[in-house]
């Protein structure tokens, strides 16, 4: 039997397993190239910036992509929606390229800003399964957890 749209958004199941996994192992590079950075040895720092800067837009760019997809599947997709979407990821790739142009506290910060507005973005947004929130929080949590343990590290120098 098939559910309807209504039914599926309102369920208000846990993610399964693989869902959790799947996220756990994308998620690991923000705590491995945090603590690089923060904590490991000053040749590591440069390129650990680089990973973590890098993974961000690639997981934000997907975030959005995410968001864009449910959007899209409505019968009539919001333009807005759909434009918001894809901004946090812009964001990203557009403080990436501000390397080297801009301070690292500012792109680091900047960077957890970006998160925090596509998870109260994600939040905020109607039409979406249960399972969505969870998963978001998750994935904002150990990003601006990760981005913020740089940050702390920037601004000591």
């Amino acid at each position: 039997m098939l559910m309807d749209e209504a039914e599926i958004l309102s369920r208000n199941e846990a993610p399964p397993m693989a869902l959790w996994a799947i996220a756990l192992l994308a998620l690991a590079p923000f705590p491995i190239s945090a603590a690089a950075y923060g904590y490991g040895p000053p040749e590591a720092a440069r390129p650990a910036l680089t990973v973590i800067l890098t993974w961000s837009a690639v997981v934000l760019c997907f975030l959005g992509g995410v968001r864009w997809g449910m959007e899209s599947l409505l019968p009539r997709p919001r333009w807005p929606r759909q434009m918001i979407s894809v901004s946090s990821g812009v964001v990203a790739w557009l403080l990436l390229l501000a390397r080297h142009r801009i301070a690292d506290r500012w792109i680091i910060g900047a960077g957890i800003a970006a998160f925090l507005v596509q998870w109260l973005f994600d939040h905020q947004a109607p039409e979406v399964p249960a399972r969505y929130p969870k998963l978001s929080t998750a994935i904002t949590a150990a990003a601006c957890i990760s981005l913020a343990v740089c940050l702390d590290k920037a601004l000591r120098g």
